[in-house]
């Protein structure tokens, strides 16, 4: 992650995630909230089902509730994809993989 972000961005982000209900706020797709049980599903599924942060600005200091929206990966990627953000899809992509 960039030194960019805060020191406190797990606490932003995931008050952001619990306000969506650990749903995307583009396609609603259900994700994996804390504690619940992913040991039935695949690595790659775990990542199908991961909510992330996206900074509609592309600005990771500016974390204001406004600039910030859930987003699972695919939705992340695709926001990413279409010239929305300053990271390039292949440092997302590649980050979604591990």
């Amino acid at each position: 992650m960039s030194n960019l972000y805060p020191e406190n961005w797990s606490d932003i982000s995931t008050a952001i995630k619990q306000k969506a209900k650990w749903r995307c706020q583009k396609c609603g797709l259900k994700c994996i909230a804390p504690g619940e049980d992913t040991s039935k599903l695949s690595l790659s599924k775990r990542r199908v089902y991961t909510l992330q942060v996206h900074h509609w600005n592309r600005d990771p200091r500016d974390n204001r509730p406004e600039n910030l929206i859930a987003l699972c990966s695919a939705c992340h990627l695709e926001y990413h994809r279409g010239g929305k953000s300053s990271v390039s899809p292949v440092q997302l992509s590649l980050w979604l993989e591990i």
